[in-house]
């Protein structure tokens, strides 16, 4: 960072913190022409946000995040190392028995194989074989179950010769749902199912797929994955290995806008879609920054945090007095709904909005009713 951008960045922060301070105390007056007394009680800046200078370091963190994360997460590889398949209820079953081994000798026959036959597990997990009786082969693997096919007939037959296979895959099952081409279930069957496997089996997502943030839904809890990551980056920590009854959830980009507000030319929310926009984008797309009335070093990208974080938004702040910080913007990469403001004057125009945003922000939609609150001042 330049000598010029940090002494900047104190600069705002310092005029940020008096304004809220200010606030606390009663009513001011900020930009010209406009007048808002108001009272407010809030604890310091530092208590709600982060502020964050957008310097080459900041850059080189989102830079080497997919070169980190590129490989295989080893649980997943150990997960589908160990996977089997257990047989549940609705399963059908392909058992064949060869000629006993002492019954070919008798005869002076070949030993001969008899042609599999189907069986279908119940749905309390039984199943019935001839000289066996029903025996209960629900979760277990197709080994145990000609084990204890083997153990049953060792009764009547000398060594038996069992073979067990799923003819059909029928117990199982994961649900896909939201933008995908053909949302239904894809069974669980011996091969292990991974969550791109799943996607893949139906059909692939739509052009209006959300791809950064799916929801997997197991045992009633939810994670949310980044498909973009997993197919776009190579980021295989994104992928995870599926379980009967899991809920893929796809959403639909309905809400994938950033908001560029303040001294620009065309200001307004356009759409991220799924290839995401940088600082540098957003900007050019809301035709450039008003260079009669924008201050150059006040660019901020609000974020919201998430709901377990102990600060409410997270505050990037670019100072492109020197054009060649619009390469760092270039590089930064927006996120759905934050929000791009560029102001007339940090210490007045940017404090009005944090003044009144810390107190009460749940959502961007508050911050940019707050936004058109001021810029119809």
């Amino acid at each position: 960072m330049t000598e010029v951008m940090k002494r900047s960045t104190r600069s705002t922060l310092r005029g940020v913190s008096l304004a809220i301070m200010l606030a606390a105390l009663g009513g001011c007056a900020f930009a010209p022409g406009g007048h808002m007394d108001y009272e407010v009680e809030t604890a310091p800046l530092s208590d709600h946000v982060t502020v964050s200078p957008i310097t080459p370091a900041l850059i080189s963190s989102y830079r080497a995040l997919p070169a980190q994360t590129a490989p295989a997460d080893d649980a997943l590889v150990d997960d589908i190392k160990r996977y089997v398949y257990r047989v549940g209820g609705g399963d059908i079953l392909a058992i064949n028995l060869s000629t006993p081994l002492d019954l070919a000798q008798e005869t002076g026959v070949q030993r001969q194989t008899v042609e599999a036959l189907t069986y279908i597990v119940q749905p309390d997990g039984t199943l019935y074989y001839p000289y066996v009786g029903r025996i209960n082969v629900k979760d277990m693997t197709v080994d145990e179950v000609r084990a204890s096919l083997v153990r049953g007939l060792s009764r009547f037959i000398t060594d038996p010769q069992v073979n067990v296979s799923v003819a059909q895959f029928r117990s199982q099952r994961v649900y896909l749902s939201g933008a995908v081409r053909e949302p239904g279930f894809v069974p669980v069957t011996d091969v292990p199912l991974t969550l791109i496997d799943a996607i893949s089996a139906s059909g692939g997502v739509t052009e209006l797929a959300n791809t950064h943030d799916i929801t997997l839904t197991r045992d009633g809890h939810q994670e949310h994955l980044s498909l973009y990551q997993l197919l776009q980056q190579g980021n295989m920590r994104e992928n995870r290995l599926l379980h009967d009854g899991d809920v893929i959830n796809i959403p639909v980009a309905t809400d994938q806008n950033v908001f560029v507000l303040g001294q620009v030319l065309k200001p307004g929310n356009m759409p991220v879609g799924n290839e995401r926009l940088s600082l540098t984008d957003a900007l050019s797309r809301a035709g450039g920054v008003d260079e009669d009335r924008a201050d150059p070093s006040g660019v901020f990208v609000v974020r919201e945090n998430g709901p377990d974080a102990d600060k409410l938004a997270t505050v990037y702040v670019l100072d492109i007095s020197d054009a060649t910080s619009l390469m760092l913007g270039a590089r930064f990469p927006l996120q759905p709904r934050d929000v791009v403001y560029v102001t007339a004057a940090p210490v007045s125009r940017w404090n009005r909005v944090l003044s009144q945003l810390l107190p009460s922000v749940t959502s961007t939609g508050a911050f940019v009713s707050v936004i058109d609150d001021i810029e119809g001042d």
